[in-house]
């Protein structure tokens, strides 16, 4: 038997040919002999790998004819569109994808923290703390490191998250800080410069939030401006990384209406 690496990776090279065109949807994927040929391995294995493709979301087995190449784009779940973005080599691609990730980011982000804010009851802050202390310990670091940072705001969010009692809103946040994980670019995007800033950002919310009366109305709209113009400018930094050039977006938030 094989190892579960190869399996992987015969999936991963025949998700990539899906991803870049070279099978389109309706087609007919390799058939078990093919796949066991074509990459010298016994039909045992082969039928692993259509199967792993098949639990992805990549194919659907049809009677008498065999795996048949899904519509990605429109009916993939953030599990697929996480593997998709992971293995697309398009940049205008995977600029649309990294977009439609952070503007799903966003709101998810935005409105658990407004709401979270203003729940009439003090929240317990202490865990949010640690991960802000923690945060800022990354950041003071000479080289700080990236990922590390991006999984403990993700781990702040996921506090507010489970306070709000939104396991689904975590779960689909979950999928987007994998897709975004999954590709340098993106963190670059998300960390360009002044990672100290992110700390400075988060200790104002807190302090707003603990407050007896809570954060006044000009506190939330301060930021939500700054958590509109940050994932602005982030899908800005993308594009200049993946496609080489600034692209016209729209804007978030009150900027919009100005």
């Amino acid at each position: 038997m094989e190892s579960k690496t190869v399996v992987a990776d015969i999936a991963d090279e025949l998700a990539r040919r899906v991803v870049g065109g070279e099978y389109a949807p309706g087609d007919l994927m390799l058939s078990v002999r093919q796949v066991a040929d074509e990459f010298d391995v016994n039909r045992a294995t082969a039928q692993l790998v259509l199967g792993r493709l098949e639990a992805m979301g990549i194919v659907a087995a049809q009677r008498a004819r065999g795996f048949v190449i899904c519509d990605l784009r429109d009916g993939a779940g953030a599990d697929v569109g996480g593997y998709v973005f992971r293995l697309s080599q398009a940049p205008d691609e995977v600029f649309e994808m990294f977009r439609d990730a952070v503007d799903m980011e966003r709101a998810i982000v935005l409105e658990s923290l407004i709401t979270y804010a203003t729940l009439d009851e003090q929240p317990d802050l202490t865990a949010i703390e640690n991960d802000i202390d923690e945060l800022e310990s990354i950041t003071q670091l000479n080289d700080p490191d990236y990922p590390a940072m991006f999984e403990k705001e993700l781990g702040i969010i996921r506090h507010v998250l489970s306070a709000l009692h939104q396991p689904f809103r975590k779960a689909v946040l979950n999928s987007i800080g994998m897709m975004i994980l999954s590709l340098p670019e993106a963190l670059a995007a998300y960390y360009p410069d002044a990672p100290d800033v992110r700390v400075l950002v988060w200790r104002a919310f807190v302090a707003a939030r603990k407050t007896e009366a809570g954060p006044t109305q000009s506190q939330l709209a301060l930021f939500e401006d700054l958590v509109n113009m940050y994932h602005q400018q982030v899908i800005e930094r993308f594009a200049e990384l993946v496609l080489g050039h600034e692209v016209d977006l729209p804007l978030y938030g009150a900027a919009a209406t100005a």
